[in-house]
């Protein structure tokens, strides 16, 4: 590939000729500037033909250069399926083209095209099947002629992160109307976040022509100046907006980050596609819309071609025509759809150039050269998409088609709102917008930079005022600047030779809709699933108005009565990576962090919190063991600061947890603590605690690490319905915890000062007293999760590195140690207690995790005991059952699954070595069938191993409870 000279200044703003970068295509090296993207490198190198299609492997190449169309798809390096057309060069870039059997300009696989007959639509849903066993080979025969990129699955993880961003507007397109939407909200006060597509922001200001004063590029750059001076406005360039959720909620993807925004109201100025004219053979490299010849020239300085014949049914046809004769383009004729031609400046500038315009000409077939355009052949426009007799031959290496535009307005669709066809205008229009979402511009319908700044100012003063901000006088469109010219014509004229195609990305034709509906395939929904039209990489960007357009007329209805495809997120490229990629989870550390890293512990995530999974040095398993031995035979300490903390108070107290837990709380006394099952409105698991009662109308109540937020929330949410005379407020971070344990605990907490009787008589098993200890105010619960004597002390979170040294110093002479969270599972676990979130999952219910115990019979109601009711009616298909080992060797792991002959039976849930019963033991789901105690269980260990296990009843270690209770 040699370079090609560029264009001039003012042409190819966008790119900088003092950086020049190389690349390689292709196995070929080329070279282009700073500011161009590969495909635009490329088209200044000369090369036009970028890629094969999918099914029949005809040279295709750019078409809108905006990143709407599939042509421009490349391997660049380890990456599949990247758009050239989107792409930033850079320096050493390599590439390479997709879908190609042999050499690109050479593709052997073409000859797929003489078998067209044998490849009808929807071919693939009757063959490959017969005779039986035949689609595996199929299958690989046709994913290697599919093409598209290839995944390297060594390849290294690339970096990708997430952030959040808020703003009260947030507008979608840097064009004309969106900047000066951005403009009026941030004069009225307004937080704004601009986000567009393109790595030049501008829209339409940076490459159409129109005749405005200063011209266009001096209004971009004076919008972007005052962009630039307004503190209150963000500017994302090079960002898709990938989909509206609810509640104006924004996932936008720049780079390699995916940010998640927020904003009070919204702005969509995201412009129009350009609309596709269909004719034999309009997939040729060389034809492409009059917008992607414009930023070719405007953006770029490439010259598109040297001789252009120009296809339009606007005025930005003609604007396209003056521009390609200003860069040293041979202008050979433009054809006009209209019969009649409005009397407007640019088409009299056209006629005042020289160039033959040709009212109520279309093309009926483009001839095809060596994988490019070499002419065409008209024919008069003779009725809705009929062509009299095709007559001149045109000879030219450029086709532009300037045949108006579809409103991008899937935004639009994603928030709920509508796109219809408008009979009157032949045009596709926004019909219906959500509260809070505004379209200004051309995806609104105006037609002129002019319209587009007042309407841009219009949305932006809406969109303000929307989100809580006001400026006096509301900004008016005139209407005669927002009305269309007029109708537009009808874009399809099916050849009886076919190759008329539809959609690029499938290779589908004319005839192949018309057979899918002629098969029954009539509505649209069908209709595009069958085909497959819309269905590949692009979206159907291009295709959907042509299909909607043949739909019509094949079924004889109108184009708005035919409907419109339903519009799903993502819109643009959207990496696994930016799905996948880190997050910017809050990390949250405990009041006594700083401790556990002085001694040494291995951290590990419990929710958003970072724990103690295990202290000291050498061997993990050893040191857990060892963390074991001293709860069970001395006293062992471990920070509980994670629990979530909620307190209740006010005279509803009682009858509020009643509603909300299972179990019952209006009878319990003040100074007794309850174990608290919470489940959902069907009856699941979802979470579980404690409730210690402080007073009359006090509760104060434990949550699980991971699920404190989760039980607020339902709380308030509850609460918002019942309307109970409560206050509910989370105080998990207000309070540090720790909870001693062991024989010898009480021992330990004897030699503090404080005003705490620890006499078994006056604080027993399940009991909370309110005191101080060592001069710290304390709230102290007698609970008893690793089934020993033990403590949880709860003091204000200033408190925590205090109570654990004074603790630590005085269980010295006791060997105090220590322990962390693995401990404290094997601790549980042989205690037979579960851990909702890995013992229970999304789907159980209390009597199948053996919880059935904390159902309350008596009272009316709670969350879920309707739901429960009705299930328990029914026969249950598992239950969790403690089970151990009795094979040697390896044991399973949790998620391992357990065999009944053939079929899978159940998964184990939790499994450990106990170090007090030297054993594997655990807990597991089986069919109740197989819950029987001593029942043998096969679990399939890893490597495919066979584990043989038994049904054991739990509590595994202490059955009758007398060492938490001692």
């Amino acid at each position: 590939m040699s370079a090609r000279e560029r264009l001039p200044l003012p042409f190819g703003i966008a790119i900088d000729r003092n950086r020049p970068l190389g690349y390689s295509f292709d196995g070929r090296s080329g070279s282009g500037y700073a500011g161009d993207t590969l495909a635009s490198a490329l088209a200044g190198d000369g090369v036009w033909l970028l890629s094969r299609s999918f099914k029949y492997h005809r040279p295709r190449g750019l078409f809108s250069l905006a990143g709407h169309d599939a042509n421009t798809l490349v391997q660049v390096e380890d990456e599949p399926n990247v758009l050239a057309d989107r792409l930033v060069l850079r320096e050493g870039l390599t590439a390479t083209p997709l879908n190609g059997t042999g050499t690109l300009t050479r593709d052997r696989a073409r000859i797929l095209e003489r078998l067209h007959r044998f490849m009808p639509v929807g071919f693939y849903y009757h063959a490959f099947f017969r005779p039986a066993g035949t689609w595996p080979r199929w299958e690989k025969l046709i994913r290697a002629m599919g093409g598209l990129g290839t995944v390297n699955t060594r390849q290294k993880h690339g970096y990708y992160d997430k952030a959040y961003a808020f703003c009260d507007v947030c507008v979608i397109g840097a064009g004309p109307a969106g900047l000066s939407a951005a403009l009026e909200a941030a004069s009225a006060g307004a937080e704004v976040i601009i986000i567009d597509d393109q790595a030049l922001p501008g829209g339409a200001l940076s490459f159409a022509r129109e005749d405005i004063e200063g011209g266009a590029d001096a209004l971009r750059r004076s919008l972007l100046s005052q962009i630039e001076a307004q503190p209150s406005i963000t500017l994302w360039s090079g960002a898709i907006c990938q989909g509206w959720f609810t509640d104006h909620w924004l996932p936008v993807t720049r780079g390699d980050r995916l940010y998640k925004v927020r904003a009070a109201a919204v702005v969509i100025a995201t412009g129009t596609i350009g609309q596709q004219v269909v004719f034999r053979n309009n997939d040729l490299p060389g034809i492409m819309l009059g917008s992607a010849a414009q930023r070719l020239m405007r953006l770029y300085g490439v010259r598109p071609g040297t001789r252009a014949v120009i296809l339009c049914a606007d005025e930005a046809g003609y604007g396209v025509a003056l521009d390609l004769i200003d860069a040293g383009v041979e202008v050979a004729a433009l054809l006009d759809l209209r019969t009649e031609v409005p009397a407007l400046p640019l088409a009299a500038a056209v006629r005042g150039r020289g160039v033959p315009v040709r009212p109520g000409m279309a093309v009926a077939e483009a001839v095809e050269g060596r994988n490019h355009l070499s002419a065409v052949r008209i024919a008069p426009v003779v009725g809705e998409g009929r062509l009299g007799t095709a007559g001149e031959t045109i000879a030219c290496d450029l086709l532009c088609l300037s045949a108006g535009g579809v409103p991008n307005a899937a935004l639009v669709c994603h928030a709920g709102g509508s796109v219809r066809h408008d009979a009157a205008s032949g045009r596709f229009i926004v019909a219906s917008t959500p509260p809070d979402l505004f379209v200004a511009g051309s995806v609104a319908g105006t037609e002129s930079f002019t319209a587009a700044l007042t309407d841009g100012r219009r949305a932006g003063w809406r969109a303000a005022r929307a989100a809580g901000f006001s400026n006096p006088h509301e900004p008016q469109v005139e209407p005669a600047l927002a009305a269309p010219a007029g109708p537009m014509p009808w874009p399809i004229f099916p050849h009886p030779k076919g190759k008329d195609f539809v959609d690029f990305d499938e290779d589908l034709t004319v005839s192949h809709v018309r057979d899918a509906v002629a098969a029954g395939f009539d509505s649209v929904e069908l209709l595009k699933r069958y085909s497959t039209a819309g269905m590949g990489p692009s979206q159907g960007r291009i295709t959907n108005p042509v299909l909607y357009r043949l739909l019509a007329q094949a079924t004889g209805q109108s184009v708005e009565a035919v409907g419109s495809v339903t519009v799903r997120p993502p819109i643009g490229q959207e990496k696994i990576g930016h799905l996948a990629g880190r997050g910017f989870d809050p990390v949250r550390l405990s009041p006594i962090h700083h401790r556990h890293q002085e001694l040494g512990a291995t951290m590990m995530v419990a929710g958003t919190w970072l724990r103690p999974a295990v202290y000291g040095e050498g061997g993990q398993e050893a040191s857990i063991r060892d963390e074991v031995r001293a709860v069970r035979n001395g006293v062992g300490l471990i920070d509980v600061s994670t629990l979530g903390k909620i307190e209740v108070r006010g005279p509803d107290a009682a009858a509020f947890l009643e509603r909300i837990y299972t179990f019952a709380f209006a009878a319990q006394p003040v100074g007794r603590v309850r174990y608290a099952l919470m489940t959902d409105e069907v009856g699941n698991v979802m979470d579980d605690g404690v409730a210690a009662r402080l007073h009359a109308h006090h509760f104060y109540v434990t949550a699980t690490t991971g699920g404190a937020d989760g039980v607020y929330r339902f709380m308030q949410w509850c609460n918002a319905q019942w309307r109970l005379a409560v206050d509910i407020a989370n105080v998990t971070a207000a309070y540090a915890a720790v909870n001693i344990a062991g024989p010898r605990a009480r021992a330990v907490l004897a030699r503090l000062d404080g005003d705490l009787d620890l006499a078994p008589k006056a604080f027993p098993y399940m009991a909370v007293r309110e005191g101080m200890l060592a001069g710290m105010p304390v709230r102290a619960l007698r609970v008893g999760f690793v089934g020993e004597l033990g403590y949880e002390l709860h003091v204000p979170s200033s408190c925590g590195e205090a109570i654990w040294d004074r603790l630590l110093a005085a269980g010295q002479s006791e060997g105090i140690k220590p322990f962390g969270v693995e401990a404290q599972r094997i601790l549980r676990l042989e205690k037979g207690h579960v851990i909702i979130g890995q013992d229970t999952d999304g789907l159980s219910t209390p009597g199948e995790a053996g919880l059935g115990w904390a159902l309350s019979k008596k009272k009316p109601f709670f969350v879920g005991k309707a739901a429960l009711e009705l299930r328990q009616r029914r026969a249950m298909n598992r239950v969790l059952v403690g089970f151990v080992q009795t094979s040697t060797g390896p044991q399973p792991l949790e998620n391992h699954l357990i065999f009944a002959g053939s079929e899978v039976a159940g998964r184990v849930t939790s499994v450990a070595f106990s170090p007090s019963l030297e054993r594997v033991i655990g807990l597991a789901y089986v069919p109740p069938a197989l819950a029987e105690t001593g029942t043998a269980l096969t679990i399939k260990g890893a490597g495919g191993r066979l584990i043989a296990a038994e049904v054991s009843k739990t509590p595994f270690y202490d059955p009758e409870n007398r060492r938490q209770e001692m």
